[in-house]
């Protein structure tokens, strides 16, 4: 059977590839309404090497006939990266049946080679979790030394309702953020949905209450033995938060590597609101997902090897600073 795609507000059928190049069926629709898994597989043997992750901006005027990169088996790619001119990705050969080593050597070549797929899905990545962690870091290291020094009525409730907040699953929180930013949720007409502004919205939203939780046990020792010299010094709460955020400075890059580590590590969340679409919301974590159900191992050790490669210097740096603060400062 071959591939049809029909654009839902025209009803008009526009030619797919030639028949028996493709099995299934793909319906290009407005991206608020577009649903990463509604595809209708047949013979999903047949998909190997293929990409069903895709998106269409109505507002932009497809051209007609479909690009060649469209008409082949592939189609079923980001559609906003061909109409800005952007290349069609790889078809990477079946890598059922490798050995183990055949899988790693392949994953190998990936990294030493400097594959354009994988490169592009590490800068995604870095660039929308990096993103979320400086967001994240404007809010929560002013909001945790403000929780860690306040006494107020409720103060206790907001420590525990905002250390609950870590153990949200990220599928709940990316529902969440689905509905706001769906066409008729409450920010639907900003069309953020299945874009990398997205992602990062959710991440904030994530790293958050791990970021003020490490802030606010930091400044709260901090606090405690210096709150008699700032109070003497009749400092404001303000100017206590902001000498306290830069006397423990250090240590407070533990907390921004924590939130860091959250973000990269992400799946969930990200791949409700971004849609997993290859060249435009695709990074590492749903990468690995996807590419591992398809049975791409190499493509999937590759940037799982980046991921660690990653998260565990970084978490070695933090430590490394730690303790030099420690035995310096004291």
């Amino acid at each position: 059977m071959g591939s049809r795609y029909s654009r839902r507000d025209e009803g008009d059928a526009i030619p797919g590839p030639d028949p028996g190049s493709f099995h299934g069926t793909c319906q290009v629709v407005h991206k608020d309404d577009f649903d990463p898994m509604a595809i209708d597989l047949q013979e999903s043997e047949q998909f190997q090497g293929a990409d069903f992750g895709f998106q269409i901006d109505l507002a932009r005027v497809l051209p007609r006939p479909f690009p060649e990169e469209v008409r082949q088996p592939h189609e079923c790619v980001d559609f906003r990266g061909l109409l800005h001119g952007h290349a069609p990705p790889q078809i990477r050969p079946d890598s059922r049946g490798l050995t183990v080593l055949e899988t790693l050597w392949q994953a190998l070549g990936l990294i030493a080679h400097l594959d354009a797929q994988v490169l592009a899905i590490v800068w995604l990545s870095l660039r929308v979790s990096l993103s979320a962690v400086l967001i994240g870091s404007i809010i929560s290291l002013p909001l945790g030394a403000w929780l860690a020094i306040a006494a107020f009525p409720g103060r206790d409730a907001i420590v525990v309702f905002l250390n609950g907040l870590m153990g949200v699953p990220s599928v709940v929180i990316g529902v969440l953020f689905y509905l706001l930013l769906s066409r008729s949720g409450p920010l639907g007409s900003l069309g953020l949905l299945y874009t990398p502004t997205a992602m990062t919205l959710a991440q904030v939203f994530l790293v958050i209450p791990l970021m003020v939780a490490l802030t606010r046990q930091i400044v709260e020792d901090a606090w405690n033995g210096y709150s008699l010299e700032l109070r003497s010094f009749g400092y404001s709460p303000w100017l206590c938060i902001r000498t306290l955020l830069v006397d423990c400075r250090f240590s407070l890059v533990v907390a921004v590597i924590a939130g860091l580590g959250r973000a990269i590590s992400e799946v969930g969340a990200v791949m409700i609101v971004g849609g997993n679409i290859l060249g435009f919301t695709r990074v590492m974590t749903t990468a690995i997902a996807l590419e591992t159900a398809k049975g791409d191992l190499p493509l999937s050790i590759a940037l799982g090897a980046i991921l660690l490669s990653i998260v565990i210097p970084l978490n070695a740096v933090a430590y490394g600073i730690r303790r030099w603060a420690m035995n310096r400062f004291g």
